[in-house]
């Protein structure tokens, strides 16, 4: 079939620059090439800074009436054009129709929270802080903001900070994952139909050489980054020698422990939702469940039976519930863990690792069937890295005390849930566990919009979460002003002390 390669949008218009590199984009559903995304070359970066700072120094003085305007027109069109986003997003990176219309909807929530953004950026005021003299506090926008995302979610992702950024009054140039970038272009025009201005927001495709030049470039004030732990720490190095402010999320590795006292159907449902969909490959997976006890045998029994039932197969058909891996290098390592676990004395129950779809023109494509894998030893990579991939690893601890020990043992703290029906075991456990999001009975407890994402440990590279009222915080700068006036009031005697300054 034909391909076309991807344009930059730079000031509001399609670029296509000659004579660089082009990569290729796969369908992963059958491993054709659909498209190609051109790298950008340093020359059009600079043009892109440029242009996003002369449009973010009039943004950043416009109303906060017309800035929410622009995202409430932005937010329709959304709703409107959702299927065109998700064909888009099923095509490139292998989704099934329900998730890319899930994560969609899950970026909505952040433009709706953007939509009312007066509210977290009001201020404070004191009258009378020393006589005739009052004090009060301002948000103003950081500047101009690099946004550097995964493939996992083209939409939902991006839109946990540019929404937020280009509220608070800043612009942002967008680096999509080289294997998506296509729904990020649709996402550049349906801004400017919604009424925002040109250069706000821009879309510089390409790979380690954007990003390096992201990180070394004056005229970018912050870096939002989401992606693997070694590069979110890269970006921190960066950003640290250069002055920028950061928000640094890396990688995930998420457990879940099943007590005995658990509901095992719930729970098993659940579990299945959380290590299979999406073919795994979300940070806030559910890869490794601990089994306590008597809950081992009868939860593996069930896991498995709910997993043999899932369809899969390509996103075009919205019947099939777990799609491809994005990549033919993400299926061999997915399967290297696997093979290396099970030479290690690890069971796999569910083996996926030769499934392919009976369908038409999916031989070259991206495939792992769900896998679930018992008793794997805790040095083994397959548990002690994130897989990224649908496999379900399972392994067994004799009480509470010893689970918790094997969950807080990683090196990530992304995400982390118990499924029990002790109220007293389940408070234990959000007190106990060290992780920065909890789930109750809930298997991917991502945090609604008004609420920041973000974990501990490896998992979050500094201090800055995403989104949420600390989302707010991070694109925003605030300045606190005193202010007296010489018309008014009892000014008492001035003299050269500190204190005395203030006319207390």
């Amino acid at each position: 079939m034909s391909t076309i390669t991807m344009p930059h949008w730079i000031d509001g218009e399609e670029y296509v620059e000659e004579g660089v590199e082009v990569l290729t984009i796969d369908n992963p559903a059958t491993g054709e090439i659909v498209g190609g995304v051109a790298e950008a070359s340093t020359e059009l970066l600079d043009r892109a800074i440029a242009s996003a700072r002369k449009a973010q120094a009039v943004w950043g003085r416009t109303s906060l009436a017309k800035r929410t305007r622009v995202m409430f027109n932005f937010r329709q069109l959304l709703i409107e054009r959702q299927d065109e986003l998700a064909d888009i997003i099923v095509r490139e990176g292998g989704k099934t129709r329900g998730d890319a219309l899930g994560e969609i909807a899950r970026g909505l929530e952040i433009v709706e929270f953007a939509c009312g953004i007066q509210n977290a950026l009001k201020g404070e005021h004191t009258i009378e802080a020393a006589t005739g003299v009052d004090v009060h506090t301002i948000r103003q926008a950081v500047g101009v903001v690099g946004a550097i995302v995964p493939f996992n979610f083209p939409m939902m992702v991006p839109m946990w900070m540019h929404p937020m950024a280009l509220a608070t009054g800043n612009a942002v140039i967008l680096k999509p994952a080289t294997p998506v970038p296509t729904v990020s272009l649709t996402v550049a025009k349906l801004y400017q139909e919604a009424g925002l201005p040109d250069g706000l927001f821009q879309v510089v495709a390409g790979d380690k050489q954007v990003v390096t030049h992201m990180l070394n470039h004056p005229g970018i004030d912050a870096i939002s980054f989401v992606g693997s732990t070694p590069v979110a720490k890269i970006v921190a190095a960066g950003c640290a020698a250069t002055g920028k402010r950061y928000q640094a999320l890396g990688g995930a590795n998420n457990h879940a422990i099943v007590m005995p006292d658990a509901n095992l159907d719930f729970a098993a449902q659940h579990i299945v939702s959380g290590a299979f969909g999406a073919a795994g490959q979300r940070c806030m997976a559910l890869p490794v469940v601990v089994a306590v006890g008597e809950a081992h045998d009868p939860l593996i029994e069930r896991v498995k039976a709910r997993a043999e039932a899932l369809k899969v197969g390509p996103g075009s058909d919205p019947a099939n519930e777990l799609g491809p891996v994005i990549s033919s290098k993400s299926r061999e390592r997915i399967i290297s863990w696997i093979n290396d676990a099970e030479a290690k004395g690890a069971n796999v129950v569910l083996d996926g690792r030769t499934f392919r779809p009976e369908v038409d023109g999916t031989d070259g494509g991206y495939w792992v069937g769900p896998t679930i894998v018992d008793n794997v030893p805790l040095e083994t990579q397959l548990y002690c890295e994130e897989v990224f991939g649908p496999v379900l690893v399972v392994v067994k601890a004799d009480s509470y005390e010893e689970a918790i020990e094997i969950v807080n043992s990683g090196a990530f703290g992304n995400g982390s849930a118990i499924f029990t029906e002790n109220g007293e075991t389940a408070r234990r456990f959000q007190l106990d566990v060290q992780a920065g999001m909890v789930g109750i009975n809930v298997p991917i407890p991502v945090p609604v919009g008004y609420y920041s994402f973000g974990g501990w440990k490896n998992s979050l590279i500094g201090d800055h979460k995403i989104h949420g009222q600390e989302g707010v915080n991070f694109y925003t700068r605030t300045k606190v002003i005193t202010t007296r006036w010489a018309g008014g009031g009892s000014h008492g005697k001035i003299g050269l002390d500190f204190v005395a300054s203030h006319s207390r």
